[in-house]
Parts: structure tokens; C-alpha cells; sequence
């Protein structure tokens, strides 16, 4: 197995020389620059690419080997095969990524909302802090600050009056500061937060689409961009919904192993993989993540490792240390070196940590939420010593 690191750009607060001290040799990164639907250009991402895999005397050589991601324009999420002009975009960057010899792409399906939390700093009993999505304080937020029409027929009557309660406790600082994290579309986004009544339009334009609407739309993004991923060698792998369940009455269509077996036989090509994040999956007690592993192990191309702990109401969970929590890391992870066993050295599975604690000096800086250095390479750390014991010590 390959170990990687998620990397943002030459403006993220983590260097190059952070990515190698912490003891990863591959990098996932993407173009964050590029506006969403805009498509990539061979020479923008040769250039990335320079930059990563150019190596200075004396440090140690990286690899750019996954791009997370080429987002999915909400048009193709909307309207499918109808989007041509998006997908054409989208394959174009597609080839371009392939053209510098890049070949794993990581995408996601989730429709107006991106990975959804709450908190970015919840507070964990070793003062470290975590991101944390708290089902009462979302559910107050969807009813009675973003006032989402028929929110009411998604919460039963207890959840209406627990959501009543703590939105009647919120102070104003509270409201405006849930309203930035998920308004903003996902914590780590390099986009600007939606106004409240942009961010119901974008929910109204979902009206009419339910899960089997939105899973045949994928199919036929699928259908379109498959054929030149198997052409140029690239392995297109699909990043679980995050919480693995509707929000705002939204439809998610790759929550569960179901999801998956029914999007690799209505598409079946060898192009078409999956992300398999063991957090966004393990949220859902009912996703047995060892099995998932060894079920897909030939469509798992790429890998985010991290935990997640849910708590007393079975919907609220917080990020947890690696190889804490409610995710049986060990036993996914012999899974997993079970099918890179049977790989080619150039098809091994790539991994990263995902999501660390924000932790010791990174307290007191600015990280991007969800990605601090200090946390996510204790993670990567364990990660290695767990896969070292396995006798499969990553490359």
C-alpha cells in the first residue's frame, strides 16, 4: 500500500517538507483554483505536478498519485446526461489529469452539500479538538434558522421540540457560526459561504429528484466518462456521502454497500471504483466495514483511513483518533493488504489519513478544518505501525 497525503496547494499553511516529515511519499491534491465545472488544463495540471514532484537536494521524492477531486458540477447531479456541456469539461480534465500520468481521480455525488458538520472544534477530553456533527443543533439550524419548506415531515415531534430547545439556547454568535460551517458546502471548501436564500434555491433545485433520480443520473455520468478513464488507464473511485444519510431532504445514494453493488453492475466497467472512507461509512452502525472492504476489495483504488465515534442518540458522531472509535481499523486494514497482496506494484492501494485531531501547536494556528498536520500525522503514524505489524509495511 502507498501512503499518501492530502495536500492543498502551494497556499496551504502545510509545506511539501511537512508532507515528507511526516512520512508519506505520495500526494493527493487538486487544482482547488479551477472554478467548479471549468475544465483543467494539461500545462495547469503538468504545472501542479512540477511543483510536487520536484524534488530539492537532499529531501525525499514525492509522487502526485491521486486527484481529490474533480468536482462533479451540480447540473450534471440535477439533470445527468443532460448536462453535456459539464461532462465534456469534466472528461476534458479528466484526460488532462491522465495526459501527466495521474491515475486515480476521486469524486463524490452529494447533491448542494458536501462532507457536513456542525462543529470544527468540539472539544475531545484531551484538549485536543475534533469536528463533530451534533443531530439536535442540525436539526435546529434546518428548522428554525434556514426555515427549509416541509423541513418538519423529515424530524419526528420529539426531534422538532429538542431542536426547538437548543436553538432556543443558541446565542447569535452560534447561529451565525453554524451558518458559515454549513452553508459554506463542506468545512475544508475553498469556496465562499452561500447566503441562506442561495442556499434554498440550490435545495429548490433539487425539488422532483429522489434517490432513484439521482443514481440514474450518476449512471449516466458514468455511461459518458468511464469509456475515456478505461482508455487513458484511470481508476475513478467514488467517496462515500458524508453522513451517510438525507440532509435537508436531499436524496444520498452512496451510503451503504447496496449503494455500491447497485452502481458497479448497472456500470460495470473496471474504471468505475470506490473510495472507501472508513468514517463516513462506519457513522452508520448498520455498514459492516471489514466486509465492505473484502466485498469491493477489486474496485478499491483509494483509501481514506479515519475513525468516527457515534454517540447515545445513534445520528450525532465527532471525529475520533485513528484507531479509536466505533471503526475496527485493524481488521479493515488486513482486508486491505489481502487485496494489495494480490496487486501489481504500480495498482497498490493508495491511503491517507484523513481528518486528524487538531492537536499541540496546531491549537494555536490556522489549518484548514479537518486537516491539520500535527493530528493527521499521528494518524498516518499509527496507521503505519498497524500496517508494519501486519507484515505490509507501506511503500
Amino acid at each position: 500500500m502507498r501512503q499518501a497525503w492530502r495536500w492543498f496547494g502551494p497556499d496551504s499553511p502545510v509545506t511539501l517538507d511537512d508532507v515528507r516529515q511526516a512520512g508519506a511519499t505520495n500526494v493527493v491534491s487538486a487544482l482547488h483554483q479551477v472554478p467548479i465545472g471549468e475544465a483543467w488544463t494539461e500545462a495547469a495540471v503538468g504545472a501542479r505536478k512540477t511543483l510536487i514532484e520536484t524534488t530539492p537536494a537532499g529531501r525525499t521524492p514525492l509522487v502526485w498519485s491521486v486527484v481529490e477531486s474533480i468536482p462533479v458540477p451540480d447540473a450534471v447531479k440535477r439533470k445527468g446526461a443532460g448536462a453535456k456541456a459539464e461532462i465534456e469539461a469534466w472528461i476534458a480534465s479528466l484526460e488532462a489529469v491522465a495526459a501527466c500520468g495521474i491515475g486515480i481521480i476521486c469524486y463524490n455525488f452529494m447533491p448542494v452539500v458536501d462532507w457536513t458538520r456542525t462543529e470544527l472544534d468540539f472539544v475531545t477530553p484531551t484538549g485536543a479538538t475534533a469536528m463533530r456533527f451534533d443531530h439536535e443543533r442540525f436539526a435546529a439550524f434546518d428548522l428554525f434558522v434556514l426555515e427549509r419548506p416541509g423541513a418538519e415531515a423529515d424530524y419526528s415531534r420529539e426531534d422538532r421540540d429538542r431542536a426547538a430547545a437548543v436553538f432556543g439556547a443558541m446565542r447569535p454568535v452560534e447561529i451565525d457560526e453554524i451558518t458559515r460551517i454549513i452553508t459554506s458546502a463542506l468545512p475544508g471548501s475553498t469556496t465562499d459561504p452561500l447566503t441562506l436564500p442561495a442556499f434554498r434555491e440550490r435545495l429548490e433545485a433539487y425539488r422532483g429528484i429522489d434517490a432513484k433520480k439521482l443514481r440514474q443520473h450518476l449512471v449516466e455520468f458514468l455511461e459518458a466518462v468511464t469509456p475515456a478513464a478505461e482508455a487513458f488507464g484511470v481508476k475513478l473511485t467514488l467517496h462515500p456521502d458524508d453522513p451517510p444519510r438525507p440532509l435537508f431532504g436531499l436524496p444520498r445514494i452512496a451510503s451503504t454497500a447496496e449503494d455500491y453493488a447497485a452502481l458497479f453492475s448497472a456500470v460495470p466497467s473496471p474504471a468505475n471504483g470506490m473510495c472507501l472512507c472508513t468514517g463516513s461509512l462506519g457513522v452508520r452502525a448498520d455498514n459492516d466495514l471489514p466486509a465492505i472492504a473484502r466485498r469491493f476489495a477489486p474496485r478499491i483504488h483509494f483509501a481514506h483511513l479515519r475513525a468516527t465515534t457515534r454517540e447515545g442518540d445513534g445520528r450525532s458522531f465527532h471525529e475520533s483518533a485513528h484507531l479509536e472509535g466505533d471503526v475496527p481499523m485493524v481488521d479493515v486494514l488486513k482486508e486491505l493488504v489481502a487485496e494489495d497482496r494480490r496487486r501489481t506494484a504500480g495498482e497498490t492501494i493508495v491511503f491517507r489519513s484523513d481528518h486528524g485531531h487538531r492537536m499541540l501547536d496546531d491549537l494555536g494556528k490556522t489549518v484548514t478544518p479537518g486537516y491539520p498536520a500535527i493530528g493527521r500525522l499521528r494518524g498516518l503514524a499509527e496507521l503505519r505501525g498497524i500496517l508494519h505489524a501486519l507484515g505490509a509495511p507501506p511503500s
